[in-house]
């Protein structure tokens, strides 16, 4: 029996070169690939019309300064006293400048991660946008972040030039409580001038007052941060946006970063933990009663004790009826978006080179 004979493979069309130059010719020269933006200054500004042509002119110098590729994003977080109107008018001195307007105001998180969304850099640079951060130190800043493999690099306002008991002694109580909690031991969480790797940044959620938890959110995933002192200056026009009232917020953020960091990806622990300690302790109570009653002969009816041995041992259950609730979703959240549970700095590999040590970002 003879086997099928393989059809001929016809040979592809071969385009005259005469055609090619015609063709070439009709579409004109091809723009070459724009070079990636190295540094992204992200300064998120609310009713700061005195204040945003000296920080632009300030922010443009620096990145002069850098012999780097910049850009400068601004995100107007809903001001209504002529700021925006202010910064398009700069946008027609300085290209490399980007407003980014939102819809109202939406808070320093909100901006801050809109900024994160719209910037292109391979380096963040945050910023406030009331001229206090000088921005004189971030060249020395990134070239730091690079030469020590970094990921975050916090600035600390050592000699904060700031009201003592309305800002700096909150601030002071508020940084020792987050550090003792996070375990991110850092003087200044409240401190803008920040230097993060691009795709760092980018992997922390932010909601709610985050923006000042970035540091212990991206220690979760293993990130490598540094403090340095910065200098800082009084604020020389406008008022301040912030003030005692946030506080609630960030206590009641602190406790999610905490939740976070530590039961992200075991939640039962903790409600388990709980939840058996409420149960054991009202099965305790509940034994002490039924023996009391039934070899004592007491009246328990009405004990405060039954009334304690039965909540707590309700407690208990929905506790970890809550763990296991929270074990579930954990496992969604994970599986559903193929996320990981670790991160990967590098890759270490022999090769026929020698030994390969690649970043993995």
């Amino acid at each position: 029996m003879k086997p099928f004979a393989s059809e001929p493979q016809t040979p592809s069309p071969q385009l005259n070169p005469q055609v090619l130059s015609a063709l070439e010719a009709l579409m004109g020269p091809q723009p070459a690939p724009l070079p990636r933006v190295e540094v992204s200054f992200i300064i998120p500004v609310y009713n700061e019309v005195e204040n945003v042509d000296a920080l632009i002119r300030e922010v443009a110098q620096t990145g002069y300064r850098l012999n780097r590729s910049f850009e400068i994003v601004i995100v107007d977080d809903g001001s209504r006293d002529g700021t925006v109107a202010a910064l398009k008018h700069l946008t027609t001195e300085f290209p490399q400048l980007q407003v980014v307007c939102l819809k109202r105001n939406y808070g320093q998180t909100a901006a801050t991660a809109a900024g994160f969304h719209h910037a292109h850099g391979k380096y963040f640079v945050t910023l406030d946008g009331d001229l206090q951060n000088d921005p004189a130190q971030v060249p020395e800043i990134i070239d730091m972040l690079e030469a020590e493999n970094l990921d975050i690099v916090c600035g600390w306002r050592k000699h904060r030039q700031d009201k003592a008991l309305t800002r700096k002694l909150p601030s002071m109580i508020a940084n020792r409580i987050i550090g003792a909690t996070t375990g991110v031991r850092i003087h200044d969480y409240g401190c803008s001038l920040k230097v993060y790797r691009s795709e760092v940044a980018k992997e922390v959620p932010l909601y709610g007052e985050m923006h000042r938890f970035i540091p212990a959110l991206a220690s979760i995933d293993g990130a490598v941060i540094k403090e340095v002192p910065v200098n800082h200056r009084p604020r020389i026009a406008g008022t301040s946006k912030y003030g005692l009232s946030r506080t609630f917020k960030v206590v009641l953020d602190l406790l999610t970063v905490l939740f976070l960091k530590r039961f992200l990806t075991r939640p039962l622990q903790l409600f388990g933990r709980l939840g058996l300690t409420f149960l054991f302790t009202g099965s305790a109570v509940l034994a002490y009663l039924m023996l009391d009653k039934l070899l004592l002969h007491h009246d328990i009816g009405t004990r405060p004790l039954l009334t304690l041995g039965v909540l707590s041992f309700i407690t208990g259950i929905q506790l970890i009826s809550t763990g296991l609730i929270a074990e579930i979703q954990s496992r969604t959240y994970f599986e559903s978006q193929n996320k990981q549970v670790f991160k990967v700095r590098e890759i270490i590999q022999h090769t026929p080179n020698g030994v390969d040590l690649t970043p993995v970002h």
